[in-house]
């Protein structure tokens, strides 16, 4: 079974985040920022993140540059959620190592397609 880290400081984000993936059969665990995130990940490298933009004390694309630095920290699959979506954030996410990148707000459906587009499903 395949796990996802899913990094936002919503709570409702992350609730309905983790409904999907349970539903897509993926074991999750949850992080409210970015550095909450990176100490996780220095535990569990997670095979795939749902990643935030805007959080407090660590922002999603600070959290996604400091991943590809750790040891194994190439392999998740990351995929960017936010309503960050003019051209210049997404060739800047694209640019720090995410593989995809998602709007808010998003649905099983848009889910299941990105993660079924980098070999997620």
């Amino acid at each position: 079974m395949k796990s996802c880290l899913i990094v936002d400081d919503s709570k409702v984000i992350r609730m309905v985040a983790k409904k999907i993936l349970h539903e897509l059969t993926f074991t999750t665990a949850e992080a409210e920022d970015g550095q909450q995130a990176l100490d996780y990940c220095k535990g569990n490298m997670p095979d795939a993140v749902l990643l935030d933009w805007n959080m407090p004390v660590m922002n999603g694309i600070d959290f996604l540059r400091e991943l590809r630095k750790l040891p194994g920290g190439e392999h998740p699959v990351v995929v960017f959620c936010t309503t960050e979506n003019d051209i210049e954030h997404i060739q800047e996410a694209i640019t720090a190592g995410a593989n995809e990148y998602i709007m808010k707000p998003f649905d099983s459906e848009i889910l299941q397609a990105k993660f079924s587009q980098v070999g997620l499903l």
